[in-house]
């Protein structure tokens, strides 16, 4: 297990959330922030948490806020920009609107680092979740020149990088659960 002062936590909080009507990261579920349940699944296994965002409305949190580099090119550019701002090799980056995660499904990802692998990503409802993912700081450069190339898809990331996926066993599932819609925030609402 790598020690927890070698991994930064990174949350991506600059998406459109177009589908939700509202910015994501702020949307309370449990009285709490969407993006507060990252960072409190993130502290007890990270050093540091940066949030790569361009609304300085993030700065509430006291966490270090990054601009997107490249700014409107989705989150292959949230990744590098949080890649490219990280003073550690091991670092573990979450989507802000995944509001049900748990530090117990982190350490899934965090117990496999492996210095052969540059990304380490869960596998969950049969999807891969490059959101809830493990990226060795050297992805940095892969990145860069795909976006540099106008490429936008983080699948060709993965392509371009040696992944290891960890497919998560039934009972961690829901703690994946990302939420787009406001019938998908009803859905966990009602479910508690």
């Amino acid at each position: 297990m790598v020690a927890k002062k070698k991994i930064t936590g990174i949350i991506l909080a600059g998406g459109k959330s177009s589908r939700m009507g509202s910015d994501k990261g702020f949307i309370k579920y449990n009285d709490e922030p969407f993006v507060m349940h990252s960072i409190k699944a993130l502290r007890p296994i990270v050093n540091d948490i940066l949030i790569v965002t361009n609304n300085p409305s993030y700065d509430v949190f006291g966490l270090t806020r990054i601009d997107d580099i490249i700014e409107n090119a989705g989150p292959l550019s949230g990744v590098y920009s949080g890649l490219k701002s990280s003073k550690t090799d091991y670092n573990l980056i979450l989507s802000c609107d995944i509001p049900l995660i748990k530090t117990v499904a982190l350490e899934k990802i965090t117990a496999q680092i492996d210095e052969k692998y540059d990304i380490i990503s869960l596998k969950s409802h049969g999807k891969l979740m490059p959101l809830i993912a493990f990226y060795n700081k050297r992805c940095e450069t892969v990145f860069l020149k795909l976006l540099d190339d106008g490429e936008r898809r983080m699948s060709k990331a993965f392509e371009n990088c040696t992944v290891k996926t960890i497919e998560l066993t039934p009972e961690f599932n829901s703690y994946t659960t990302n939420i787009n819609t406001p019938s998908e925030l009803n859905e966990i609402r009602n479910e508690t």
